[in-house]
């Protein structure tokens, strides 16, 4: 049964990545090396680095091949964890230590299935709250969405790394991002959320980080609460319900707006409910933006990180909230 959900979050800013260039090949990014003479934040470079960061549970957000803010705080997240300079930099220590998490290539070949094609779909999600409400589903968008998410990889990199191709049929041999599918059997004892540097922390019973994801966390009309919560509830695919009380900018609505699930609902495809009314640690519809922009007061994840997450807290796990 669909869980009714009243949440104050919502992304308040958009970001914009500058354009790719000439495409890139599949030997470039599984052979690409830092070192004397070479480039260190090189297209090639950072996406096996972005990969192996993601594998390993630290979580560069969308997977771009950008030097970015969310990645630059990976990458110093894992230097901490491993007693590396913590420049967030790509050193050769730094290389060494990633290259060491997994051997496996990153970037593979996947055939796409009919499960990915089937739909249902909606041609575009609106930005209006009142007409989201109208919609059955807050589907994705297309296969290109669905498959994007499914790897952690960037729209725009999706369709370079497989010019020529359609990603709308089965059968279809693409290439994608070599991510660890399933989430690790680990039980997250305490998390913690960083204000300031825009990243949740995810640690075990031993006190071992065990996750490090990007996040927007508030803003200065709706600010995170404050001290330690806990998690109440964990709700997958859930619905979401705008109260007028919320008094969102540009929500006009004076009704309660029911907006049904789906991976582009207002808090994406999975939902953590907090003890303090209306907050919660949730995905996001739009990936790209988490880390870069404000939310009306919750913890905003892409829905690939929040569902990680989400698979390994229970009722009663600790949620720290510091400046």
């Amino acid at each position: 049964m669909m869980t009714r959900l009243l949440a104050i979050c919502l992304l308040a800013a958009s970001v914009a990545g500058p354009a790719f260039g000439r495409d890139l090949t599949v030997a470039e990014v599984n052979s690409a090396e830092i070192g004397k003479g070479k480039e260190r934040n090189s297209r090639p470079v950072l996406i096996r680095a972005q990969v192996l960061l993601d594998r390993a549970g630290f979580s560069p957000g969308v997977i771009d091949g950008r030097n970015g803010s969310n990645f630059v705080n990976a990458l110093r997240a894992f230097q901490q964890q491993n007693g590396l300079k913590d420049a967030g930099e790509l050193d050769p220590p730094t290389w060494s230590k990633l290259l060491e998490t997994s051997a496996d290539p990153a970037l593979s070949d996947y055939v796409i299935t009919p499960e990915d094609t089937k739909g249902p779909f909606v041609e575009e999600i609106p930005e209006k709250f009142e007409k989201k409400a109208e919609l059955k589903r807050l589907a994705y968008t297309g296969p290109t969405e669905l498959l994007a998410e499914k790897f952690h990889i960037d729209e725009d990199l999706l369709e370079e790394l497989n010019r020529g191709k359609s990603l709308d049929q089965p059968g279809t041999s693409i290439v994608v991002a070599n991510i660890r599918q399933e989430p690790p059997k680990i039980q997250v004892q305490r998390i913690v959320v960083e204000k300031n540097q825009r990243s949740v922390r995810a640690f075990d019973r031993d006190g071992k980080l065990v996750g490090f994801y990007p996040a927007s966390i508030g803003s200065d009309e709706k600010p995170a609460p404050t001290g330690t919560l806990k998690i109440t509830r964990v709700v997958r695919d859930p619905v979401y319900v705008y109260d007028p009380k919320f008094q969102f900018r540009g929500v006009h609505a004076q009704q309660k707006l029911k907006i049904a699930p789906g991976p582009n609902n207002p808090v994406g495809s999975v939902w953590m409910s907090l003890n303090e009314r209306t907050y919660g640690i949730h995905g996001a519809a739009e990936p790209a933006k988490v880390g870069k922009a404000a939310s009306h007061g919750c913890v905003r994840m892409t829905n690939w990180d929040a569902g990680r997450l989400a698979a390994m807290v229970k009722k009663g796990t600790k949620v720290e909230f510091v400046d």
